[in-house]
């Protein structure tokens, strides 16, 4: 094996790693939350040419996929957003008429996959804490690595611009949250989610998807915190087509579609 010293281990992470953080500060879209609705709408995204870049708090992707339905690894999905997971590969197993079960671990590395092979950049271990907001459009996203906010350091935090931001936080829309509450004046409310039904979360999860103030949208179950809708527990049809959608919402309004 070939021998690497440790300065040089060192100095490959800290160039590298700083490259890549420095082509993180201006991109075109930031999503918000690596969990279904957020790297479908990277995969989406940064399919059409657009510099997409998805932060996520954990050290980890996949949000609520990964805890299945109280800890079995699997999850339901029904047509037609069954084929979105086709796309990147996963395989389905058909349960009922136009229901599929997926397996947890292989649904969160291929849609992860499939958002980085697209070109989209993942930002992992770090923490939306505020937004840059000019003249009542959201023109960016504040960020502190999450150790930092753990361990309850003053450490000033750093900016990343982008021409949309995009909130796919889930059930607090903390992203949202924190444009209501740091500029009431702007009129922003999340009105929490509503206790489970499943029928009408899956066909509103999609329909609230969509634009909160100009340059913030909103889509998975962070859409349903913000306006009201209910939760559906792990069938993940709805998550799938909101990233789908907030993708072509976004897209079409940075005129690539």
């Amino acid at each position: 094996m070939f021998p690497v010293e440790e300065s040089v281990i060192s100095s490959a992470i800290i160039e590298r790693g700083s490259k890549f953080l420095v082509d993180l500060v201006k991109s075109d879209v930031i999503i918000v939350g690596a969990g279904p609705s957020g790297l479908v709408a990277g995969r989406y995204i940064a399919k059409t040419g657009l510099k997409t870049c998805i932060i996520e708090r954990r050290l980890s992707f996949g949000g609520g996929i990964g805890g299945g339905g109280m800890l079995f690894p699997r999850i339901v999905v029904q047509e037609p957003a069954q084929e979105i997971l086709e796309e990147v590969g996963v395989k389905l197993e058909p349960y009922s008429k136009g229901v599929w079960i997926a397996d947890v671990a292989e649904t969160i590395a291929k849609l992860a996959a499939g958002a980085i092979d697209s070109g989209a950049r993942i930002l992992l271990g770090a923490n939306v804490e505020d937004l840059i907001v000019r003249n009542s459009r959201v023109c960016g996203v504040v960020v502190q690595w999450s150790a930092v906010t753990s361990a309850g350091l003053h450490v000033d935090p750093l900016a990343f611009e982008s021409r949309a931001v995009i909130d796919c936080t889930g059930h607090n829309a903390e992203v949202v949250a924190i444009a209501a509450r740091k500029n009431p004046e702007l009129g922003i409310r999340v009105l929490g989610e509503h206790s489970m039904d499943a029928v009408r979360a899956e066909k509103e999860v999609v329909e609230l998807t969509g634009e909160v103030l100009p340059g913030l949208w909103v889509a998975g179950m962070a859409a349903a915190a913000v306006r009201g809708g209910p939760r559906m527990g792990p069938i993940f049809g709805g998550m799938l087509l909101s990233g789908k959608k907030v993708a072509e919402l976004v897209s079409r309004e940075l005129e690539v579609l």
